[in-house]
C-alpha cells in the first residue's frame, strides 16, 4: 500500500454539522399538533363503531387516523413562512 491509502484508512471521519436552528419550525409545530389531535379524535372514533363496522364511525375512524399520521409527517419537514416586508411605493 501506498502512504496515500495508509494516511486515508486512519483518517478519522469529519464530525457531522449541527443546524444552527431549531429542529421544527413554529408552523411545523403547529402542524404536529393539529396532527396529533386529529389522531386522536380517529381512535376516539374508533370507540363509536359497532362490533360489525357497519355504522359512519367505522367507516370515517381509519381516514381521521391516517390524515392526523399525515399532518404529523408533514409537520417534520414544512419550513417556517418567511414573511417578506411590505413595499413601499
Amino acid at each position: 500500500m501506498g502512504k496515500k491509502n495508509k494516511q486515508m484508512k486512519n483518517a478519522a471521519p469529519a464530525p457531522a454539522s449541527v443546524p444552527a436552528g431549531p429542529l421544527l419550525s413554529r408552523r411545523g409545530l403547529k402542524v404536529i399538533v393539529a396532527g396529533v389531535v386529529t389522531a386522536s379524535l380517529g381512535f376516539y372514533l374508533v370507540t363509536l363503531t359497532d362490533p360489525a363496522g357497519q355504522n359512519w364511525a367505522s367507516t370515517l375512524c381509519p381516514f381521521v387516523i391516517l390524515g392526523g399520521y399525515a399532518l404529523i409527517g408533514v409537520g417534520i419537514i414544512i419550513p417556517d413562512s418567511e414573511e417578506k416586508p411590505p413595499v413601499q411605493s
